[in-house]
């Protein structure tokens, strides 16, 4: 199935207690198996975006990106504390406003997400070996071991595998033992009392579009009465509240 099917036209999604999106339902039934499908909300993908940047100048290919997700925005919030996405074609790392990105796993093994997947393992495990003295080059192998071991026991311990971790877990590797400095860090001034100096975190507030003002709820993601709800300027993530 192209990724330019007219099938796959919305998805309801709903939130769990983990401030973690998932679909509820979707209009390309037949394709899709919703149970325990996952969607990576706005704030998951600029945090995973930040991670991706850092990883640029060790061959990260930003293509792959648009090509593994499938992407949505807010239309409407819908009956159960439910919100219903409508399905747009922009570019994740250009868009505009933000969106919701549904991974590509049509085809789980060979598809754009597995092949994104692959990509960003290798070059996490090149930056790796670049910033870390390993005595022996640190492998794919060892790092896919890791992570494996760490699925199972989320699955025994009755945890839901969610895409935002899955993601995470491979864009913040580091073996036991080691560590490297995160970019994110690197980008934070010290003033002259040695503090730190956060007054450039401003520059990251991401304006959202009229339609968002209207649906999007606090940073909690807590709908609001209408005559209480105060104008939101960014996305903050979270679960309807429970009246």
């Amino acid at each position: 199935m192209k990724k330019t099917s007219p099938s796959l036209d919305w998805c309801i999604v709903r939130c769990d207690n983990e401030s973690k999106w998932w679909v509820d339902s979707i209009s390309d039934a037949e394709n899709w198996d919703i149970e325990d499908l996952g969607i990576i909300d706005p704030k998951q993908f600029i945090y995973i975006n930040e991670l991706l940047d850092s990883m640029t100048e060790f061959g990260l290919q930003s293509q792959l990106v648009d090509e593994a997700f499938f992407t949505f925005e807010i239309s409407e919030e819908v009956a159960g504390k439910k919100v219903k996405l409508e399905r747009v074609r922009d570019s994740l790392l250009k868009a505009e406003d933000m969106l919701f990105a549904l991974p590509d796993v049509l085809d789980e093994e060979k598809g754009p997400y597995a092949d994104f997947l692959s990509h960003v393992t290798h070059v996490r495990v090149a930056m790796l070996n670049d910033l870390i003295d390993f005595t022996e080059p640190y492998t794919i192998e060892e790092m896919e071991e890791v992570l494996s071991e760490k699925q199972n026991n989320d699955f025994l311990e009755g945890r839901r595998s969610h895409f935002s971790d899955e993601l995470v877990s491979i864009l913040e590797f580091v073996p036991d033992g080691f560590q490297i400095d995160s970019d994110l860090d690197d980008e934070k001034d010290e003033d002259k009392d040695g503090e730190e100096d956060y007054s450039d975190l401003d520059s990251q507030l991401v304006e959202v579009s009229d339609k968002e003002e209207k649906l999007l709820p606090n940073e909690d993601l807590k709908w609001e009465d209408d005559e209480d709800r105060e104008e939101i300027t960014s996305y903050e993530g979270g679960a309807p509240d429970e009246n």
